[in-house]
């Protein structure tokens, strides 16, 4: 899978995401089905969901950035660790997803982070030029 295509991927389940925090945040959608069902109160809910919405607002722009760096086909340390930050992030999301009291957040919201780990994975590994593969003794 290509860097790219990682990202394309990314875009579409965080405008998602960014969509259903905005409804649970309106109260359109019921707020216990996230944050492992231990919201109390509508004021709870909507201190959680403005940093989820401000986190997952914060990880589309860096992923943005990255994106624009690798069609100029350009690094930056900076934003390479932020994405390791996310990577990290994701994987500990997946396993507090497991301990999730709605069967949806265990297994939508636990299959949902757990891509987004992998997939932050693929976009900042360093890949390898083939021409910079060199052949092993005694081929």
């Amino acid at each position: 899978m290509s860097k790219k295509i990682a990202l394309i991927i990314m875009f579409f389940i965080l405008g998602i995401l960014l969509i259903f925090h905005i409804l649970i945040f309106a109260q359109i959608l019921p707020y216990d089905m996230i944050w492992a069902g231990k919201l109390n109160s509508v004021e709870e809910m909507k201190k959680f969901e403005t940093v989820s919405l401000l986190v997952n607002s914060f990880i589309l722009i860096i992923l943005i950035i990255k994106f624009k760096l690798i069609e100029k086909a350009k690094n930056n340390w900076v934003i390479d660790f932020f994405i390791w930050v996310f990577v990290v992030f994701f994987a500990f999301n997946t396993i507090g997803n497991l301990f999730a009291k709605n069967k949806y957040e265990l297994i939508i919201g636990g299959l949902l982070t757990l891509t987004c780990s992998f997939l932050c994975y693929k976009i900042v590994q360093k890949t390898v030029n083939s021409s910079e593969k060199k052949p092993l003794e005694g081929q």
